[in-house]
């Protein structure tokens, strides 16, 4: 799976991004500078044609490849959940791991299971409510960058890595929700589109049947926009 969503992304999804994330993420910068030979040097490990995965294992073409499964592994622990529900017989239920979710058949009073989707907001303001999704036996994901920052050279950037630039994604994504059949599958969709930006993001799921997408975005004068897949027609 973690192979077909590099492809699908045009490699905005790669578990390799390890050394990347340790690079950027793990080091004082207020003492350090940053070093672009130093990104550089690092790429030369990352790339999903540094592994081969088999069955539950992988091998790697060099020591310094590492992986980095941060991006699916809630999504993957709520599937694992669900599962084990349906296999002791219970086939209504929701199931929630750091906001990511999948639910099946319906609440208890009979209703659709709705989920809500957080408002973009800064680091230290109160999570507001920016819509809420029906859910019927699906799964949901939202990445966001609106939280999590890192200062380097007093230059704010956010905690989402472009795995083919190295760099710190440059996005007009401020939170990209997907809504999949398995929450692993969402999970790692959600980080890509924050990668790939607003265009690119539309594109691959106006492109997939089996992908809904509701991208917040801010176009070019700065306004904030709301984009839902399930209401293009």
């Amino acid at each position: 799976a973690s192979k077909q969503i590099n492809t699908a992304s045009q490699g905005a999804f790669d578990i390799t991004v390890s050394p990347l994330m340790k690079f950027w993420f793990e080091r004082d910068w207020n003492v350090e500078m940053l070093d672009s030979s130093s990104v550089d040097s690092i790429m030369e490990f990352v790339g999903m044609d540094m592994i081969e995965l088999v069955g539950e294992s992988y091998s790697k073409t060099d020591p310094n490849v590492a992986i980095d499964v941060n991006a699916i592994a809630q999504g993957y622990s709520v599937d694992v959940l669900a599962r084990f529900l349906e296999s002791q017989g219970v086939f209504n239920y929701l199931v929630e791991i750091g906001g990511e979710v999948k639910v099946s058949g319906s609440k208890p009073d009979g209703k659709v299971w709705m989920v809500g989707i957080d408002q973009p907001s800064g680091e230290n303001l109160e999570h507001e409510l920016a819509m809420s999704v029906e859910l019927r036996d699906q799964a949901l994901a939202t990445s966001g960058n609106y939280r999590k920052f890192v200062e380097i050279n007093g230059q704010k950037f956010g905690h989402t890595l472009n795995p083919v630039t190295g760099y710190p994604a440059k996005t007009d994504v401020l939170s990209a929700t997907v809504i999949a059949n398995d929450c692993m599958t969402a999970d790692a969709y959600a980080t890509a589109l924050m990668v790939l930006g607003f265009e690119k993001s539309r594109n691959l799921i106006q492109a997939d049947e089996s992908l809904d997408a509701i991208l917040i975005y801010s176009d070019e004068s700065g306004k904030v926009n709301t984009w839902d897949s399930r209401r293009v027609l």
